[in-house]
């Protein structure tokens, strides 16, 4: 792990920018590997301090990848994330997620291919099949909190993993979360390889054989491929019929001209909702305990809210949306702790944004990081403040944690209810509480910002709520 400093020096040493790139704002000259490197394991402080030293929009170039014009500011966010989606392609700026996803992963196709498979995955994650999910979001957390003990160091995200894999096999793969088999393991363990970071940089992509780091994420992926392919393919002989995951709506779906989904399509989203909808809402559950734990007047608060909506200690759901503070911590909790730095678009003509004449093939980024720390928008942005989305109406280009625009992330309503169904469940048995002496810090895991050590806290019982 680098030195805090370095990342500061990565982002200030020169001022000039590489040759045959100045139709490009200016931005760090520090050697491309000492950037990366920050960029990597220090992302906070490394754009905190490129913004601090170069401005607004900065250039900033990483070996192995495309160098990135990033910006943060509302207007100039609200320019791109409302361009046309066929000038400015997400699918193209996310090519480095494809050997992850699939081919066909929504994430990573751009135009009609993109826009014909977000009309096939929407409907899953709309109306009564979103609140049969909450039973399994509920579950999953109660036993969950069975293995947890109690006034123990815990590592929280191990916890929050747990849950949320328990949720996606359920209600996305329809897998019983207790089910032992290849599968369920290898899924695990696919997850577990998308913890180093460095993997997203394709000079680390190197098959140097089963042991080397990715020879062996390309062996587990072709084996998770082929039995994925295998459960489609059992599934599509079986019934279907009164079954709500996510599967089996795409088993039934159908293209424009009629055809079925292919079982490759099928299996590239299966991964896209497990690799997007595990680890990003773990983080953010994980966060949110960790703010939970250190703020006592908004847990008291939430206790208070949380035990007037379910005095006898079991959550239902279907009311889950009426608990209006707890929805504000988990949207502060998004801003104060973005699960992703930031989004990305290629310019597929030449445009003016921030000022600048960007050439096509121009990747643009907007950091979520940096707009959710402006201070000009957010007062003392540091600051932990479920009040800021309280009767308030903010801006979707000053508050994008799921992205915007056409590609607002499919699943943003399916994460944000999860987050509410597990804290409220959490929140009517156990208090998280701060583990003394512990530095509690941000750190990248391969696509997320997740909390160091895995988010140590100890976890006592509310003894009102021990027979729930």
């Amino acid at each position: 792990m680098l030195n805090p400093l370095t990342a500061k020096a990565a982002a200030r040493v020169g001022r000039t920018r590489r040759k045959g790139r100045t139709h490009l704002p200016p931005g760090p000259g520090a050697p491309g590997a000492l950037q990366l490197l920050s960029f990597l394991y220090e992302p906070v402080a490394f754009l905190r301090s490129v913004r601090a030293s170069h401005g607004e929009v900065v250039t900033i170039e990483l070996p192995g990848m495309w160098p990135l014009v990033q910006m943060s500011k509302p207007e100039h966010v609200e320019a791109i994330l409302k361009g046309g989606a066929r000038e400015l392609h997400a699918g193209e700026a996310n090519q480095l997620l494809e050997p992850f996803l699939g081919s066909y992963s929504v994430l990573v196709l751009d135009d009609d291919a993109h826009l014909e498979q977000r009309r096939l995955l929407l409907p899953p994650f709309r109306g009564e099949r979103m609140k049969a999910y909450g039973e399994a979001m509920r579950d999953a957390t109660s036993s969950a909190l069975e293995r947890v003990a109690t006034h123990t160091v815990t590592v929280t995200q191990s916890v929050t993993q747990q849950i949320t894999l328990d949720v996606i096999l359920q209600t996305v793969f329809g897998i019983d979360a207790d089910a032992d088999d290849e599968l369920v393991r290898l899924l695990v363990g696919t997850l577990r390889a998308l913890d180093d970071p460095s993997l997203l940089v394709r000079h680390f992509q190197r098959d140097l054989g089963p042991l080397s780091p990715w020879g062996r994420f390309l062996r587990r992926r072709a084996r998770v491929r082929e039995l994925l392919e295998q459960m489609i393919r059992r599934r599509r002989g079986q019934s279907n019929e009164g079954r709500v995951d996510v599967l089996a709506a795409l088993l039934q779906a159908t293209h424009s001209d009629g055809t079925p989904m292919s079982d490759e399509e099928i299996r590239d989203e299966l991964m896209t909702m497990l690799v997007a909808g595990h680890e990003t809402t773990a983080t953010a559950l994980s966060w949110a305990l960790y703010r939970i734990a250190l703020h006592e007047d908004v847990r008291s608060r939430l206790l208070a809210e949380i035990d007037e909506a379910f005095p006898d200690g079991v959550v239902d759901p279907d009311r889950i949306l009426e608990l209006e503070y707890l929805t504000a911590v988990a949207k502060e909790t998004l801003r104060i702790h973005p699960i992703v730095p930031g989004i990305g678009r290629v310019l597929k003509e030449p445009r003016r944004v921030a000022g600048w004449e960007l050439p096509a093939e121009t990747v643009i980024g907007c950091s979520i990081l940096l707009a959710h720390f402006d201070p000009a928008i957010w007062p003392e942005p540091r600051r932990f403040d479920p009040e800021r989305f309280i009767g308030q109406r903010i801006s979707p280009y000053r508050y994008f944690p799921f992205g915007g625009g056409i590609r607002r992330c499919i699943g943003e309503a399916f994460a944000l209810y999860e987050m509410r169904v597990v804290l409220a469940t959490l929140l009517t048995r156990r208090v998280p509480q701060l583990v003394a002496g512990q530095r509690y810090t941000t750190k990248r895991r391969n696509l997320t910002l997740s909390p160091s050590g895995g988010m140590p806290l100890t976890f006592g019982t509310r003894s009102a709520r021990v027979a729930a």
